[in-house]
C-alpha cells in the first residue's frame, strides 16, 4: 500500500490548492489508509487535516516542508533568499511539539522572505521527528544536481545521525528529465548507506483537471500573468493526488520505493485530543490538588481583602470555586494569577477582561 508523504493543502498559501474535505474524499476513494500533510513552513491546517482524516478512518500524518537556511537562520545576506526544503513528519506527541517549536522559532528568529530553521535548531528539536530528504530544492538533492555526490552523502549522514536513524531518501518523477535522471543516483546512495528510499508525489492539488487553476494560483502568488514568459511555473506535470497504480507505474523496476512509504506511515502515530483544554500544569504543592490549593489561596485572600468575612462572602466564594471545578477552568485561573503577579511585581498597569472579571476568586 502506497502512502502519500509529501502533500500540500490550501494552507501552503498561494502554492497549494487542495481543500481538506475533497482531499480526504479522494484519499478514501483511492483506498489509502494514511496520508501526510506537509505544508510549506506552516502548521495552520493541522486541526482541520486531522479531523477530516480521522472522520474517514484515515491515519493523519502531521508534517511540514520546512525551509532550512543554507547557513545560520540569523543571516540576512542576498544568498539567504533560497533556503533548502526539508520534509519533517511527527511520529508522536513529542515530535509534534518539536515541529511546533521549530515553526515558531523559524518565524520569530529565522524569517527572511521565508520562515527558516537551521541545523542548530534541527539538532535541538530532533526527537520524535522523521525526515525525508526532500524535493529538488532540498540540500541533499541540490548537491546531486551540482555533481557533488560526496557532499550529498555527507548531508544524508548528518541527518541520519541527528534524527537517530529516522531518515529516508526521497525520489519523485514529474516528467522533468533534469531531475528524474538523478533518481538512480539517489537509489545508489541509499543502497550504499543502507537508507530506505521512498517515492513521493509533490501534491499541490487534488484532481488531475485542476492543474490549470493551480497554475493561475501560482501567478497570483508571484504577481505574474499566465501568458507571461519566463515566469515561475512547476517543472513537469502530475502534482495531484495519484493512485497507488500510478505511482507504481512511475517506478516499475523499484516497487520497494512504493512499499517503503508504509515504513514511514507505520512509525507515525500521533494521537490528538480535542475533548479538554490544554493548559500548563499549575505550580501547586505536591500534596494538593489544583482545586483545593486554589480554594486555600482564595480563602487567605478573602481575609486579606475584607475586614469582616461574612457568611455571604464565604458562600459566594464557595459557589464560584465550585463553578470553576465543574467547568474545568480551575487551572486557567492559575494562568491569570501568574500574569497578574508578574504585572504587580514589575509595576505594569493591567486591566481585567472576560466573563470572570468581577469574580470574587480573581479579587481574592
Amino acid at each position: 500500500m502506497f502512502t502519500h508523504l509529501h502533500t500540500h493543502t490550501e494552507f501552503s498559501l498561494l502554492d497549494g490548492m487542495s481543500k481538506m474535505a475533497p482531499l480526504m474524499d479522494r484519499t478514501k476513494a483511492l483506498g489509502m489508509d494514511a496520508i501526510a500533510m506537509t505544508d510549506h513552513g506552516a502548521l495552520y491546517g493541522v486541526i482541520d487535516f486531522y479531523r477530516e482524516a480521522t472522520a474517514r478512518g484515515i491515519k493523519p500524518i502531521i508534517g511540514v516542508e520546512a525551509y532550512v537556511a543554507q547557513g545560520s537562520r540569523h543571516s540576512r545576506e542576498r544568498g539567504d533568499t533560497h533556503p533548502y526544503h526539508l520534509v519533517m513528519l511527527a511520529r508522536n506527541m513529542e515530535g509534534y511539539k518539536n515541529l511546533i517549536a521549530l515553526v515558531t522559532r523559524a518565524n520569530l528568529e529565522g524569517y527572511y522572505y521565508k520562515p527558516r530553521v537551521d541545523r542548530e535548531l534541527l539538532q535541538e528539536y530532533s526527537a520524535g521527528i522523521t525526515i525525508l530528504s526532500g524535493c529538488p530544492s532540498a540540500e541533499f538533492h541540490r548537491r546531486i544536481q551540482e555533481g557533488d555526490r560526496e557532499g550529498a552523502i555527507d548531508v544524508a549522514k548528518w541527518y541520519r545521525e541527528v534524527f537517530d536513524g529516522h531518515y529516508y531518501l526521497e525520489v519523485q518523477d514529474h516528467g522533468d528529465e533534469k531531475f528524474t535522471r538523478l533518481n538512480p543516483v539517489i537509489a545508489d546512495i541509499g543502497r550504499e548507506l543502507g537508507i530506505p528510499v521512498v517515492a513521493t508525489n509533490d501534491g499541490h492539488y487534488t484532481h488531475p483537471n485542476e492543474s490549470e487553476a493551480h497554475d493561475t494560483l501560482l501567478c497570483i502568488g508571484t504577481n505574474a500573468t499566465v501568458d507571461q514568459k519566463d515566469r515561475y511555473k512547476f517543472d513537469g506535470t502530475g502534482y495531484y493526488l495519484k493512485s497507488e497504480e500510478e505511482m507504481l507505474a512511475l517506478f516499475p523496476e523499484r516497487p520497494d520505493f512504493i512499499t517503503n512509504t508504509q515504513l514511514v506511515a507505520a512509525e507515525c502515530d500521533l494521537d490528538l485530543k480535542f475533548d479538554r483544554q490544554l493548559l500548563p500544569a499549575p505550580p501547586i504543592p505536591a500534596d494538593r490538588t489544583s482545586d483545593d490549593y486554589l480554594a486555600e489561596i482564595c480563602t487567605k485572600g478573602l481575609h486579606r481583602r475584607f475586614p469582616e468575612v461574612t457568611e455571604e462572602l464565604s458562600d459566594r466564594l464557595a459557589y464560584e470555586l465550585d463553578v470553576l471545578k465543574q467547568s474545568g477552568f480551575t487551572d486557567y485561573m492559575y494562568v491569570v494569577k501568574e500574569i497578574s503577579d508578574h504585572a504587580h511585581e514589575k509595576g505594569i498597569r493591567m486591566g481585567v477582561r472576560g466573563s470572570a472579571a468581577a469574580s470574587l476568586v480573581l479579587y481574592t
